[in-house]
């Protein structure tokens, strides 16, 4: 391998283009990599658009393996023959199914450098059998790395903590915008694991004691028929906005007084930190690698998974105060500069890769 040198052939394969957190790490990645270090490309293992425009700004050619709404076998079976004709020096697999396969695949064609990742606690990706493959592991929470270690049995020294970062130049308050009511931002997939249904009881409570307030729900999922339904039962219709997903999503952010996140576990959500950077105070459940974001009552506040009522409770604290929730929205920007730059994650990204570079290749 002494003959390789950089820019290294990278490949980041991703199950799809969907809205997402892990999406959104690996648009941030594509555009901002250093271009004289790695030469990067897009795999996609199936069907899912909605983030394709901002990959095709960043200049990266991307393969489709297939445009089905599920994995193929098929999809597979092209996967891994253009791993064979296509050796890159580093592959670099996000989400679930992208990191069972790519291991497997890149470990029989014995791709030199393979860093996997692991960004959601409860992901099924056979890590117990399969992290052997990894030359290296990337995570995006210490809550995720300490569960590797202590129940897949990961080497500490094969992890690596990578915080997710944003573009606090982009994501940032809007200091001429007036709020003519309390608005409630939620933001996510409409999925089990996001607990939306738990949102719409908690503003189900705030409505009671702040009949103005509204509620923006922005994302797509399998669950955006049953939160319709409730919305209909409770004649919410004018109070509670469901939203299709879109890039854009910080003129919401801009449009809002506080951030809710429901979630029964996350890694370190994205659009948690991005809400962050744009000055809203959160209220957001205790659950993996949320606390490693917000200092209950400082920049935010934290309730149990479930609990509508708490989070009904501080959600009207901070609507009802408008010191209080000035005070925490200075503080979660100040947590987002000082942590989570989009500069420092790619930067801490590109040093993990050339750290376990091939040898000879420095």
């Amino acid at each position: 391998m002494s003959n390789i040198s950089p820019p290294y052939k990278l490949v980041i394969v991703l199950q799809d283009l969907e809205f997402g957190g892990t999406q959104r790490y690996a648009v941030n990645l594509l555009k901002h990599m250093d271009r004289s270090l790695f030469d990067p490309e897009l795999w996609v293992l199936r069907g899912g658009m909605d983030m394709a425009p901002l990959v095709e700004q960043t200049g990266t050619p991307v393969r489709w393996f297939s445009r089905n709404s599920w994995v193929t076998p098929f999809a597979l079976y092209r996967f891994f023959c253009a791993l064979l004709r296509n050796k890159p020096t580093f592959l670099y697999p996000l989400t679930v199914v992208p990191n069972i396969w790519a291991r497997i695949f890149g470990a029989l064609l014995r791709v030199p450098v393979i860093i996997s990742s692991y960004r959601n606690l409860f992901a099924n990706q056979y890590e117990r059998l399969l992290w052997p493959l990894s030359t290296h592991i990337i995570c995006n929470a210490e809550a995720i790395r300490e569960k590797l270690v202590k129940k897949h049995g990961v080497q500490e020294n094969r992890i690596s903590v990578v915080a997710n970062g944003v573009d606090t130049g982009f994501f940032t308050p809007d200091s001429t915008q007036v709020f003519t009511s309390p608005t409630i931002l939620y933001a996510g997939r409409l999925v089990k694991q996001k607990d939306p249904m738990m949102l719409l009881e908690a503003f189900y409570l705030i409505h009671q004691v702040m009949p103005d307030a509204r509620l923006l729900i922005v994302g797509n999922g399998a669950l955006r028929v049953q939160l319709d339904q409730f919305i209909k039962r409770h004649s919410f219709e004018k109070h509670v906005s469901l939203i299709s997903g879109t890039v854009d999503i910080k003129k919401y952010m801009q449009q809002a007084s506080i951030f809710l996140l429901p979630s029964l576990y996350e890694g370190s959500p994205n659009i948690l930190i991005e809400a962050m950077a744009c000055g809203l105070p959160v209220v957001a459940t205790r659950t993996s690698g949320i606390p490693e974001l917000i200092e209950h009552g400082v920049n935010g506040y934290l309730v149990p998974t479930g609990d509508s009522k708490a989070m009904a409770e501080l959600s009207i604290r901070l609507l009802r105060d408008n010191n209080l929730r000035d005070d925490m929205a200075i503080q979660a920007r100040n947590r987002v500069v000082k942590h989570h730059k989009l500069e420092q994650c790619v930067q801490l990204t590109e040093t993990i890769l050339l750290k376990n570079a091939p040898d000879g290749t420095q």
